[in-house]
């Protein structure tokens, strides 16, 4: 046999060998560093340094594949975090910095995978969100995992980011709507942000929409790193707290509506009734007019009777674990008819 076919057929049994053991033949072989093609970041990441990825607003997560029997996550300086293994429960490190062991059991040779999501920094809380890789045992490697066609973003407040919740953005309504319809997902959501953006400073989510995080001087966001399929808008808890009128308030719905659009053409909207029944008539008004402007797929979702403030919430605004799953079970049908 000519050596050229000797090659090819060594070539092509290696494939088979793999394919048999597991590993994706057509995956780049990495290190889990943030450069890794086989590392995927969900949601908003600051990638301007090549050396680290910031996590962004709530709910933004990675996930990566790995071979091996542990997995260690890279961290700069102090963060919580919540780590997934294989699909498993969220397990908490708290006020942890260096090379975090997230196997402090080992687990079974072969393939697995890793997912994290970071704390929300925001509000008195000053993490170190920041993904520098990993460490992987000696000859392991990573891989590219699972990761879903489809994608929803869910645009809020507190409530939003889950605030109050056993595990915040992960109790959250919206990453419990994306995990049970099988989605990516991601809550671009701020504590005590607004719709509209105030001179007292509260963070007006109609402008940072746009950036990459919630920070004013944050750049704009790159929105052909990913497109969303779905887009759930639940604001104006906040807004009449900082003084802003209904007229203001249904013109910047409407403006933000325009921009999410503009953004994501072919995404169904859903622009949610606050749970305490502020500026309602306003956010239908809102959706009324981008309906008739010739915008379809917009949706207003009456949320009356979702939640009980004595019995579903911490504090009579902040839904509890219960509230939550309660406005997922309602929510995640909604969604699913449109998609």
């Amino acid at each position: 046999m000519p050596r050229r076919a000797l090659l090819a057929a060594a070539m092509a049994a290696i494939v088979a060998v793999g394919a048999l053991a597991g590993l994706p033949a057509t995956a780049a072989v990495g290190d889990g560093s943030p450069t890794d093609p086989n590392v995927k970041f969900v949601g908003r990441w600051d990638t301007s340094s090549s050396s680290r990825y910031v996590s962004k607003w709530a709910g933004a997560y990675v996930k990566v594949g790995f071979t091996g029997r542990t997995v260690r996550l890279k961290q700069r300086d102090a963060i919580d975090f919540f780590a997934s293994i294989d699909g498993g429960p969220d397990v908490a490190y708290k006020n942890v910095s260096g090379t975090v062991n997230v196997t402090p059991t080992p687990l079974a040779a072969g393939n697995h995978t890793l997912r994290v999501s970071y704390r929300p920094v925001a509000g008195s809380y000053h993490g170190d969100a920041v993904y520098q890789g990993l460490v992987l045992d000696a000859g392991a490697q990573t891989f590219a995992p699972p990761v879903a066609p489809r994608t929803i973003e869910f645009i809020g407040d507190s409530i939003t980011v889950g605030q109050l919740s056993s595990k915040q953005a992960l109790t959250a309504y919206g990453w419990l709507v994306g995990e049970q319809l099988k989605v990516e997902h991601t809550q671009i959501a701020q504590g005590g942000a607004c719709l509209v953006a105030t001179a007292d400073g509260c963070v007006g989510l109609s402008v940072q929409f746009l950036k990459t995080g919630a920070e004013p001087a944050s750049p704009d966001w790159n929105f052909a790193r990913y497109r969303a399929d779905a887009v759930v808008i639940n604001l104006g808890t906040n807004d009449s707290g900082h003084g802003v009128h209904t007229p203001e308030f249904q013109a910047t719905y409407v403006t933000l509506l325009e921009r999410v659009r503009q953004k994501y053409p072919n995404a169904v909207i859903f622009a949610m009734e606050t749970f305490r029944k502020r500026f309602v008539t306003q956010t239908q008004n809102a959706v009324t007019a981008r309906n008739n402007a010739g915008d379809r797929n917009v949706y207003f979702v009456n949320t009356e009777g979702w939640i009980t403030e004595s019995t579903d919430t911490a504090d009579n605004v902040h839904p509890n674990d219960q509230g939550h799953r309660k406005i997922a079970e309602r929510l995640a049908p909604i969604i699913a008819a449109r998609l």
